[in-house]
């Protein structure tokens, strides 16, 4: 499996301690491409204008793949995310948690599906597309005995709802990451890469991409042999300075996968 560089992202949630205002902003840009990522996915940076966005990404050389925007916003105004991708020039956003859903009630996710199912049929219809991205959550199980998950997908039109799947909440939930990219051929434009650590005291961590347990190689192929767009690191906590965990996923990743 070989990457292109242009197809590794990093999340900004990874960095949202750094992106308060459009001067940090600017200066973690700065620093994500001396570092040599090309892509990002924006998340978690502090209420800065689209256009001042748009300026800083643009004087740095990176492309915002994709954005996370606010549950209740995609729901229940998904006007507003197509007109902020419009002006981000961005096509993919994703839904980012179940935030006051109970994963293991019925019609709470009945509701999640009808509504994420109209949501994303309005940014298609707009030419941008709306990804679910998972935590651990939605592998508890419905009354039924289906997870929460697989009712998410197998419930709504997959051109309106696509997926976003995060490689270490699928493991943390039971699930395995390859053969959730393989279900989800056709359907995965983008996958969040996190790796999976566990410690002595029997407790797992957000490890940098390649110091964990994940098998890299079997989940980077089977993602793009579904079809996979863009690869995106995310680190929910490091143990030291951000910007160290996401050089040494960034170099790992380039060492290993990128192309010639």
């Amino acid at each position: 499996m070989r990457l292109k560089p242009s197809q590794l992202a990093l999340q900004f949630y990874t960095l949202r301690n750094f992106c308060a205002t459009a001067a940090d902003f600017a200066v973690t840009c700065k620093k994500v491409r001396a570092i040599g990522y090309k892509t990002i996915q924006l998340s978690g940076a502090g209420s800065i204008p689209e256009e001042e966005v748009v300026r800083i990404l643009n004087g740095e050389g990176l492309v915002c793949c994709a954005t996370h925007e606010p549950a209740d916003i995609i729901r229940k105004e998904p006007e507003k995310v197509i007109a902020r991708l419009q002006k981000l020039g961005v096509k993919y956003t994703a839904y980012p948690y179940p935030a006051g859903v109970k994963c293991n009630r019925q019609e709470d996710v009945d509701l999640l599906v009808r509504e994420l199912d109209a949501a994303g049929a309005k940014l298609r219809a707009a030419g941008q597309v709306l990804a679910y991205h998972n935590h651990a959550i939605e592998f508890v199980k419905l009354p039924n005995g289906q997870i929460a998950l697989d009712a998410i997908y197998s419930r709504t039109n997959p051109k309106n709802v696509l997926a976003e799947i995060d490689t270490y909440w699928v493991q943390y939930g039971g699930g395995d990451p390859v053969e959730w990219c393989q279900k989800l051929k056709g359907r995965l434009p983008l996958l969040h890469l996190k790796d999976y650590g566990y410690n002595i005291e029997d407790k797992p961590f957000y490890a940098e991409i390649g110091s964990g347990t994940l098998n890299w190689n079997r989940i980077l192929s089977a993602a793009e042999a579904s079809g996979c767009e863009y690869y995106i690191v995310e680190q929910d906590t490091c143990p030291g300075d951000p910007f160290d965990s996401i050089k040494m996923s960034f170099d790992y990743l380039s060492s290993n996968f990128f192309a010639g």
